[in-house]
C-alpha cells in the first residue's frame, strides 16, 4: 500500500517491539503503531475492534498487488451500497479488516 517502516523500537524488559509504518514524515502525516509481543503465538480478534480504513490511489490495484503477495481480498473494489465511493476490504494475516477507499472518494464520506 505505499506504506513505508519509518522507525522501530525495542523494549527487552517488557518484551515488546514497536514498528512505525506511514506514507510520511512523522511530523507531517498520520503513522500506525504495530506492536509485536514476544512470546505471544497467538492473539485473539477482539470485539472492540471493526477495522481501520487506508486511502488509495486505485482500490482495484491494490486488491491485486496484495493478492499477488498472498494477501486475502474479502471485498472486491466497488461501489459502496447506495453511493459511488469505491471501497474494498482485506484481512491482515491475523485477519483484522482493513477498508481501502479509493483517494478522490476519501474525504468525501461513504454516503456520498
Amino acid at each position: 500500500l505505499g506504506m513505508k517502516l519509518l522507525r522501530t523500537s525495542e523494549n527487552p524488559e517488557y518484551k515488546y517491539s514497536l514498528a512505525f509504518v506511514g506514507y510520511g514524515p512523522e511530523t507531517e502525516e498520520a503513522v500506525i503503531e504495530l506492536t509485536y509481543n514476544w512470546g505471544v503465538d497467538k492473539y485473539e480478534l477482539g470485539t472492540a475492534y471493526g477495522h481501520i480504513a487506508l486511502s488509495v490511489d486505485n482500490a482495484a490495484e491494490a486488491c491485486e498487488k496484495i493478492r499477488q503477495n498472498g494477501g486475502n481480498v474479502t471485498r472486491e473494489a466497488g461501489p459502496v451500497k447506495g453511493g459511488t465511493t469505491v471501497i474494498a476490504f482485506v484481512e491482515d494475516p491475523d485477519g483484522y479488516k482493513i477498508e481501502l477507499i479509493e483517494e478522490k472518494d476519501a474525504g468525501r464520506g461513504l454516503g456520498n
